[in-house]
């Protein structure tokens, strides 16, 4: 048996195959001639002194021992060309993990994707960063994978009472990324890698029976009594199942307009509003690692901060080391921001949401549109940006101390986001209330991380697409929806998901139980 250890190291040491050999011996009081094999665990870093170490926990192999490598293997799927079937709106990781959890349970699933495949989607994304033409269908939102395809490919998540994460890491992984995301405290898989997963997932889907079926867009369900029996899609052609797995993403606006039209219960949800901040990744090393230059052995530094400003939480949400900013809007006429990585996390700058909690009393100026009031809400300042920007995909952008301010930035630098900026007060994006605390917060935050308050930042509006504004009610138990029997509404975009694993963990749970209503 592999000795287990815990250790903490210098970056370096951690780096570096044959001083972690060393120090081992060393720290064990025996030859690194006794020791076979290291294998690493889990890695964290420790940069609250000023002195930056590694966590690492380690499994020693000694000279007389056997290696074993952990080996990770698909799961038993079954060939379901002739089973039954459930359709499964939206090929994101919600949409492909329920799918591919109905094909080992021996059930059909039929995907329904609105978007092209990863290869088609990238010529529509290259004509919204050169020539800022939105396509309606096909975005930086839709299309297969769905959000978290051109994104970070963030695989944290704090949501470990949900379900099996270690699960959803090992399926991943047997797709194709790295066995580094089972030992990194808060791993990623990079928007340069993701692609190449997802369609290695549609493929293993289509081998074992299941369909999937792009530029396909849900257009009506047919609902007979208070049970569902398919959709139809695009000009009217029907696909009919008794079951329906909605797992369409935080940005299918139509589909919660379709569900208010029919008079299928949806409700309002609380959601985070607010900005892009993009740094020098330089500056947030420096802040991080205590250091002026974080050398070849420490990654590009993330940074995650929490502050309470006027009875509101201001706080990072998505943070890109490393990263670029991108135009996420799914319609003409709107303005969205995110950000996400390379695997390497290479590029100059770092990039984060910074966002408000909204309430829905926030919402008020909204009420006559009743359950989608936050979408309207959400809406409306995409399209203020969208007009003050120049009515292209142009974001208004202010320098961060500026901003706090109120004053109108003289000069914006070139940023990572590609359509370019222009130079806005960005108290005339956002409610007033909103501005104010962002511009208060900002000054908080930079007490807490010093140099993080700086005009070399530069903000970019708005951040709005952090999770739905429309939550779509479901049992606790059968996950199943209390009005239309056989509707599973799934992940971020039914509101029960914020993120690649935690929507990947709910669409098992969704396949799961319709599973069983099916026995």
């Amino acid at each position: 048996m592999p000795q287990e250890l815990q250790l903490q190291v210098l970056p370096e040491v951690a780096a570096t195959a044959d001083l972690l050999t060393q120090y081992v011996a060393n720290h064990v009081k025996c030859s690194t001639q006794d020791i076979k094999h290291i294998t690493i665990l889990k890695r964290s870093i420790d940069a609250r002194q000023r002195s930056v170490k590694i966590n690492l926990k380690v499994d020693v192999f000694y000279a007389d021992e056997d290696v074993v490598h952990r080996k990770i293997d698909f799961p038993e799927y079954k060939n379901v060309k002739d089973a039954p079937r459930v359709i499964v709106v939206g090929a994101g990781p919600a949409g492909y993990f329920a799918a591919l959890q109905l094909i080992e349970l021996g059930v059909k699933p039929i995907v329904v994707e609105r978007g092209k495949d990863v290869r088609g989607r990238r010529r529509d994304l290259k004509a919204i960063n050169r020539d800022h033409i939105v396509h309606p269908d096909s975005n930086y939102c839709f299309g297969e994978g769905g959000a978290g395809t051109y994104s970070d490919g963030k695989l944290y998540t704090r949501s470990k009472k949900r379900g099996d994460v270690n699960r959803i890491l090992e399926l991943l992984v047997a797709f194709g990324a790295t066995q580094d995301i089972l030992v990194e405290a808060h791993p990623h898989i990079g928007t340069n890698k993701l692609p190449k997963i997802m369609q290695d997932m549609r493929e293993k889907i289509i081998e074992f029976g299941g369909e999937v079926l792009f530029e396909t867009r849900v257009v009506d369900f047919v609902i007979k009594g208070n049970e569902i029996h398919g959709v139809v899609v695009n000009e009217g052609d029907v696909i009919e199942a008794k079951k329906v797995i909605l797992a369409t993403g935080h940005s299918a606006r139509d589909i919660y307009e379709l569900l208010d039209r029919k008079q299928v219960l949806i409700e309002a949800k609380p959601f985070a509003l607010g900005v892009r901040a993009e740094h020098p990744q330089a500056l947030i090393d420096k802040i991080q690692y205590s250091c002026d230059y974080r050398g070849e052995f420490l990654p590009p530094a993330p940074y995650s901060i929490v502050k309470q400003v006027n009875g509101r939480g201001m706080y990072s949400f998505c943070m890109c080391p490393g990263g670029v900013i991108a135009p996420c809007a799914t319609a003409p006429g709107e303005v969205v921001t995110n950000g996400w990585s390379p695997s390497k996390r290479d590029q100059p700058t770092a990039n984060s949401g910074i966002v408000v909690e909204l309430r829905l009393e926030d919402f008020k100026p909204f009420e006559k549109h009743g359950a989608l009031a936050g979408m309207e809400f959400q809406k409306a300042i995409e399209q203020r940006a969208f007009l003050l920007a120049g009515e292209t995909q142009r974001v208004p952008a202010q320098r961060m101390v500026d901003f706090s301010q109120s004053k109108v930035s003289t000069s914006i630098p070139k940023t990572s986001y590609v359509p370019g900026t222009t130079s806005t007060e960005l108290g005339e994006v956002f409610p007033g209330f909103l501005t104010q605390i962002m511009r208060e917060g900002f000054q908080e935050f930079g007490k807490s991380m010093k140099g993080y308050f700086t005009n070399e930042a530069i903000l970019h509006a708005p951040e709005s697409r952090t999770s739905s504004p429309v939550r779509i009610p479901r049992e606790d138990y059968t996950l199943v929806h209390p009005q239309i029997k056989g509707l599973y509404p799934c992940g971020e975009g039914a509101g029960y998901a914020g993120g690649i694993v935690s929507a990947a963990i709910d669409g098992e749970k969704c396949a799961i139980m319709c599973v069983e209503s099916m026995q």
